[in-house]
């Protein structure tokens, strides 16, 4: 799992959860848009007897790192872009140091050509959108994206997996193909197919589109609300705190898709080559944490096909 699962958690905490529900591996969330509630990055940054404790840690409870996570908004137009890259650069540099080939985050997305704010263009009309798109990905992304890749690969870290996300440029599978066609194979995605739920696409079909683009998998659902939704469609801006007014929530594993949903989905992903982790990411506001999270781990439990038995169980 994604820590932030347990914000509240002290880092022993959440490691003992993980270790007695049989976890293998976990990711770190780093900052940005992360409160970072296990990992301190400045801290491992400069002290290699702090990355030795917390790798030993891990080991103890025979778990490795899946992933660093910084998602945020590197290419925002104000100073909060300068924070952004600088936290995105600073986890690249720690997973090299920790051996970690992953590194979760997002495209970001910047504004208009004297904006304050992002701007994600959602619509081709009217005609002057079709400008903020074209500068946003030639003039910004793409340069931006080029100059990160480079860095990247220079650090040894050859995976920068990309969630896809509104409110980003790379948001779907042809975006995310886009930019990959730009600058290069570092760039992958990281598939969470409870975006794609409330955006309209089909994970299932995403995941045969990608094939080999896939790099990391969240596992999260969607709920679409029906007597909501049907009258306002899903573009919703309701506060998440207010649950049972909105058109979607992100709920725990197999309340908004069943297990045979799931099994679906983790089927399709060994078909197009997807061996890698399946990193639970709870964000149910009306389940706490602990509980979702043991309900998501007994149903991934379930739908993953020839899944070999620990060396040693943990009640």
């Amino acid at each position: 799992m994604i820590t932030d699962s347990l914000p509240e958690a002290d880092f022993d905490t959440m490691l003992g959860v993980a270790a007695r529900l049989e976890m293998d591996m976990l990711e770190f969330g780093c900052g940005n848009w992360s409160s970072a509630p296990h990992i301190d990055l400045d801290g491992m940054l400069e002290s290699a007897t702090a990355r030795r404790e917390f790798l030993a840690k891990l080991a103890d409870n025979d778990i490795a790192i899946s992933a660093l996570n910084c998602s945020g908004n590197p290419v925002h137009p104000g100073d909060e872009g300068r924070r952004h890259d600088d936290v995105t650069r600073k986890t690249i540099r720690l997973a090299r140091l920790l051996e970690v080939d992953r590194v979760v985050m997002m495209s970001g997305c910047p504004g208009a050509p004297g904006d304050r704010h992002a701007n994600w263009i959602t619509t081709e009309w009217p005609p002057e959108v079709r400008e903020i798109v074209r500068w946003q990905w030639e003039e910004v992304l793409i340069p931006y994206w080029r100059n990160l890749t480079s860095y990247s690969r220079d650090q040894g870290v050859p995976h920068l997996c990309l969630e896809l996300h509104g409110y980003q440029n790379v948001y779907s599978v042809a975006t995310l193909k886009r930019l990959r066609d730009a600058v290069g194979d570092t760039v992958g995605a990281n598939l969470d197919p409870s975006h794609l739920m409330w955006m309209g696409a089909d994970p299932l079909a995403a995941a045969r589109a990608l094939g080999d683009a896939i790099y990391y998998v969240h596992a999260k659902d969607t709920r679409i609300e029906p007597s909501i939704a049907g009258v306002n469609g899903v573009i919703d801006t309701t506060p998440g705190s207010a649950y049972e007014s909105r058109a979607w929530n992100y709920i725990t594993l197999g309340r908004g898709h069943d297990e045979s949903w799931w099994r679906g989905f983790v089927s399709t992903l060994a078909d197009v080559g997807y061996d890698g982790v399946l990193s639970i990411e709870h964000e149910d506001p009306a389940m706490s944490a602990v509980e979702g999270v043991e309900e998501s781990v007994a149903l991934l439990q379930r739908v993953i096909v020839d899944r070999p038995p620990r060396a040693h169980a943990v009640a």
